[in-house]
């Protein structure tokens, strides 16, 4: 896939497997919801996590996200890269109106929504490394 069409295929998808290294050097895996800001891949979650504990020790991760219920079907995504912390408002933001829609001017939606995020992280994936899979472009035409 090009650069565009990565970002329009993540842009379609809700959720990245995100794999940390854990402790022992096993990776950690996690399905996370995601969003972007300012062109980057973001995501937020427990302060306390595993995933939130392997990146204060190591920040290199990788992320897959990958659609297709066929072979022909098959296209994905995979990144290599770091991370860093980042300030949480945006990304909660972000976050929450990809996957729920905006809160409003619901104040108690607002407030149920601080109280959850006030035990978050913030995180921003910077990739080092694509690669990309489309079969839905090779196997064309082809019948299984």
């Amino acid at each position: 896939m090009s650069a565009a069409e990565v970002e329009e295929f993540l842009r379609g998808q809700k959720t990245l497997v995100v794999a940390t290294i854990g402790r022992t050097g096993l990776p950690h895996l996690a399905p996370m919801w995601f969003a972007w800001v300012g062109g980057e891949i973001v995501f937020c979650t427990d302060r306390k996590s595993q995933k939130i504990v392997n990146l204060r020790r190591d920040p290199r991760c990788s992320v897959l996200a990958e659609a297709g219920e066929s072979y022909e079907q098959l296209c994905g995504v995979h990144m290599e890269g770091v991370t860093e912390f980042t300030e949480l408002g945006p990304v909660v933001d972000a976050v929450v109106a990809r996957n729920f829609g905006e809160v409003g001017d619901d104040p108690q939606a607002r407030d149920a929504l601080r109280k959850a995020m006030s035990r978050r992280v913030a995180v921003v994936f910077r990739p080092t490394k694509t690669a990309s899979w489309d079969h839905r472009k090779t196997m064309s035409g082809v019948t299984p």
